[in-house]
Parts: C-alpha cells; sequence; structure tokens
C-alpha cells in the first residue's frame, strides 16, 4: 500500500518570479523562476499564480489533488495594493459592488468583494524602486476576493482611477504570509 507522501510549503514569492519552476522557452533564461528560492522536492507546484511583478504568499504542493481543490473552491485571497494617488471613497464604494474589467478581449463584471484603504503595511521596500514622493502620494488598500482572473486587482484599481503600483498576496484562506520574509518559505502539514 502506498503511503501519500505530498508536502506543501508556503513561499514569500519577490518581486521579478516567474510562478513556475521552470520553462522550456528559449526566451526564458532570463527570467527567475521559483526553483532558485530553495530546494523543493520533485513534482512541486505552485497553486494558483502570482505574476512576474506581484509578491507575497504562494502555496506550493507536490499534490495535484490538493491543487485542484483549493483552486475550485472560491477561497479567499487578500491583496495589499499600493496605487497612485489618494484613493476615494466612491472608488472603493465602487469596487466593493464590481466593476467591469477587460478578460480575454471581452468585458467581465467582478464580484462584489471586501474593500478597505489601510495605513501603509510593514513591508520592507521593494528592491525594485517604485518611484519618488516627488511624484505624487500614493495609498494602500486592502481588498479580499473569491474569486481569481488574470491580473484581476490590478484590473479593478484601473478602472477606478488608481493604478496599482505594487501588489502583495497576504493570504489565502486561513494561511497568512505572517512574519515570512521575501524569498523565504516554509513547510507546512496542510493547505486547507
Amino acid at each position: 500500500m502506498k503511503i501519500n507522501q505530498s508536502r506543501h510549503f508556503i513561499l514569500h514569492k519577490p518581486y521579478g518570479f516567474i510562478s513556475q519552476f521552470m520553462s522550456n522557452d528559449a526566451k526564458s533564461h532570463k527570467k527567475k523562476f521559483l526553483g532558485e528560492l530553495g530546494k523543493f522536492p520533485e513534482g512541486t507546484m505552485s497553486i494558483g499564480r502570482l505574476d512576474e511583478k506581484s509578491e507575497g504568499l504562494l502555496l506550493l504542493t507536490t499534490d495535484g489533488r490538493t491543487s485542484n481543490i483549493i483552486n475550485a473552491s472560491g477561497i479567499e485571497k487578500e491583496y495589499y495594493a499600493q496605487v497612485d494617488g489618494r484613493i476615494s471613497i466612491e472608488a472603493l464604494k465602487k469596487m466593493k459592488k464590481g466593476v467591469e474589467i477587460g478578460i480575454d478581449g471581452g468585458k467581465y463584471q467582478t464580484k462584489p468583494c471586501k474593500v478597505q484603504a489601510i495605513e501603509r503595511p510593514n513591508f520592507p521596500e521593494r528592491i525594485k524602486k517604485i518611484r519618488d514622493d516627488r511624484h505624487g502620494p500614493t495609498s494602500w488598500v486592502s481588498i479580499t476576493l473569491s474569486e481569481g482572473k488574470f491580473r484581476q486587482v490590478r484590473k479593478m484599481t484601473s478602472a477606478v482611477g488608481f493604478p496599482t503600483l505594487r501588489l502583495i498576496r497576504v493570504r489565502v484562506g486561513t494561511i497568512f504570509l505572517d512574519e515570512l520574509l521575501s524569498g523565504e518559505s516554509k513547510e507546512v502539514t496542510h493547505l486547507y
């Protein structure tokens, strides 16, 4: 009888990394992949994605079943977004109700979600500087979604006139990024 040897990890994905372990694309030799961040067992995969410019919590597993369950469950994901300008109450209300964004060449109405303005979170400055204060004010928002369309948070903040400058996922379900530093990972016993 085979014993399930699945392993699970939480990772603080740094800015500039692709949410996969390798690529067969000849042009990808200049890209940074998750495999550079530590020794993970063969067959480890990310559950969901964070784009190259996004940071934060990424769940990893060697179990495809676990990946499918989490991806299909509508589990909440919370993001902190630094946006261009002082975000307005009206913009926050619009995102809470749902906004129209472009997906696959068409239009998509996002589902209602949790959105609130927050104080600047206690994260170290990003390695690649965002911009100087002389370019105007910025503000931070927390956005909690139960769906995950391609670049959804960035498209939502842009749709209400406040483009995202920095995006950090801080929570997936009941798992938090907590004190994990950029590039660090830790093994956990379960993911849901």
